[in-house]
């Protein structure tokens, strides 16, 4: 018996979980998004020490890049969304014809959209390591490391698509075995292509190893081919294996118009959102650019570190998509109201959890992507600022999840901009002057606090900013 199937049959036939059951649900969900997660940050873990060992230019050159992959990425992400809710909605309410329909819309414009935007951000990989300052050791590394991952942004996108709707059907366990593999393939490519041939002893015997010894540029391929493969995989089980959105001989009930609009409503302000905060990222990357190439190193191997903390919050905030999405569907307000704060409240104990055992292995957590003692220090250091933040972090990053299932975009983009540009970057810039890296981590601890504590209140007092579409907080 499938217990987590019954508890979302439960809901979309109107009944009501106790909180036993509840919790139950919420945990079923989470954690094989969670497990994901987690497995996906440790491949980066091993995939930026694969780097990092090479020298400090190589990790810098990524580093200096990432902002920009993680602004594509946000975009592909946000494309994806506003086709994912509708699934939920229309499974929730039992339409699961309309589903599909949308299933298929989705899959063919989330494709197109990112080629297109791919394509674009190819044009101007040249620019890009100018634009935010970068040495002109870094730049050719760079530049093809940001070449390769646009012209892979099409298969992020259905990687993104599949798993969401997947997700939104109630299916947690493939999008996250699929994630787990992808990961693995990508340590396994960059174990060939990042490094040249060389001799390695296994027990006690040398073997030649082959190698492309491609360096930076060998890593954004190895992720490519990654994602490509996870990307077939992921739409073969939901085209052909899930239960409620498998492809049928049956018409389309609703026109691609309707649900193209539909999307743009929930998407554009993700989009906006996701470009704006990008912005930001890219922004706070040049201020640190400024501090030297070993700040680099050591900003962007503490964001992968910090990552393996908050990611969690993430497989949380999938769950509380799905299951505000199908509440919503299915018209119950009240039990969606209960399981979001339900959400909120276990995603901020497991982010408290995280964050204590983030501080107390900080040293070792940069120590594993990094051999060199400054690096080390500096990693050290800001990690253990950031822990405190935590809790709020992961706050708002499920309560924005809780949103997005209600269809309700716009506000929370906002008040991440507001967080973002109005807290975060002028903090970073004068901290900057004064700590150098620590004070863009003291500013980030700060606006992370400050976000979460808007995103609870805001839930918590929905009425009184005047929400319209999350009728559950009424």
């Amino acid at each position: 018996m499938n217990i987590l199937k019954d508890y979302l049959k439960a809901i979309r036939d109107g009944k009501y979980l106790n909180k036993r059951e509840s919790l139950s649900m919420i945990v079923r969900l989470s954690i094989p998004v969670i497990l994901a997660q987690i497995t996906a940050v440790i491949m980066q873990y091993i995939d930026a020490s694969m780097v990092g060992h090479l020298d400090t230019n190589s990790a810098a050159s990524i580093g200096l890049i990432s902002s920009s992959t993680w602004l594509l990425d946000g975009l592909a992400s946000a494309i994806a969304i506003g086709f994912n809710v509708q699934v939920a909605h229309r499974i929730g309410a039992k339409e699961n014809v309309k589903a599909r329909n949308v299933v298929r819309y989705g899959i063919l414009t989330a494709f197109l959209l990112n080629l297109i935007i791919g394509l674009i951000s190819l044009s101007i990989s040249g620019w890009i390591p100018v634009w935010l300052g970068g040495t002109k050791e870094i730049r050719p590394a760079a530049v093809a490391y940001f070449s390769v991952f646009s012209l892979s942004l099409p298969f992020l996108a259905l990687n993104f698509v599949g798993a969401g709707m997947l997700q939104c059907s109630g299916n947690m366990k493939i999008p996250s075995i699929l994630d787990i593999l992808m990961c693995l393939l990508d340590v396994i490519f960059n174990f060939f292509f990042i490094f040249p041939e060389r001799e390695m002893s296994i027990l006690g015997n040398i073997y030649k190893i082959p190698g492309l010894g491609l360096g930076a540029l060998g890593a954004a391929l190895g992720t490519a081919l990654a994602e490509l493969i996870a990307a077939v995989l992921m739409l073969y089980f939901l085209l052909f294996y899930s239960e409620s959105l498998k492809l049928r001989k049956e018409p389309y009930e609703i026109k691609f118009i309707n649900v193209f609009i539909k999307a743009i409503k929930i998407s554009l302000p993700v989009a906006i959102e996701s470009i704006a905060v990008g912005a930001s990222y890219v922004v706070s990357t040049g201020i640190v650019a400024t501090l030297g190439t070993t700040a680099v190193a050591a900003h962007s191997f503490s964001i992968t570190a910090e990552s393996l903390c908050y990611m969690p919050s993430y497989g949380i905030g999938a769950a509380a998509t799905t299951i505000t999405g199908q509440c919503i569907g299915a018209g119950q307000k009240k039990m969606a109201k209960k399981l979001a704060w339900m959400t909120v409240l276990f995603g901020m104990a497991l982010m408290t959890i995280s964050g204590g055992i983030m501080y107390f292995l900080a040293p070792d957590m940069i120590g594993i992507l990094s051999p060199d003692a400054e690096i080390i220090a500096l990693g050290t250091m800001v990690l253990r600022i950031e822990a405190f933040a935590e809790p709020f972090f992961g706050a708002s990053i499920i309560i924005t999840g809780i949103f997005r299932g209600a269809e309700d975009t716009l506000i929370p983009g906002i008040m991440n901009l507001f967080s973002m540009w109005v807290v975060r970057i002028p903090l970073s810039i004068y901290m900057a002057g004064i700590w150098g890296l620590r004070g863009v981590w003291i500013a980030m601890m700060i606006e992370l606090i400050f976000r979460g504590l808007i995103f609870i209140i805001r839930l918590l007092f929905t009425r009184f900013f005047g929400l319209i579409q999350i009728n559950f907080c009424r």
